[in-house]
């Protein structure tokens, strides 16, 4: 199982980005995106159903990141719109064992991790 992450890097506040994920070994899973700033714990970004018939957002990305997936190619993104300078930290992708959760616990496949940031 493999967990191939793209996309990040260096903004400026207000701008977009997109984040891929791409999966291989592992079809058809709940996923999620889950974000680490320096300092800080690990805190949930947004999850998807397999389907994508259902998500959830974390509070403070509410109504700026949509997440969503194209099970044809495996992947799933994160449409990052109006970025803040509180944005900035590591982002990772990760597949739950749990459909709806928010919990990184049972998130039990990770990507490797992408850099997201935001300058005022």
């Amino acid at each position: 199982v493999q967990l191939t992450q793209s996309g990040g890097g260096l903004v400026q506040a207000g701008d977009s980005l997109r984040l891929s994920c791409t999966t291989s070994g592992l079809y058809n899973v709940a996923m999620g995106w889950f974000r680490q700033a320096p300092g800080k714990e690990r805190e949930f970004v947004a999850r998807i159903t397999w389907n994508g018939a259902s998500m959830t957002y974390g509070d403070s990305v509410k109504g700026r990141f949509t997440i969503s997936r194209d099970n044809d190619k495996d992947t799933m993104y994160l449409q990052m719109n109006n970025l803040k300078p509180e944005d900035t930290a590591i982002y990772y992708c990760a597949v739950s064992r749990v459909p709806y959760s928010v919990s990184a616990d049972t998130y039990h496949y990770w990507g490797q991790g992408t850099q997201v940031t935001v300058s005022p």
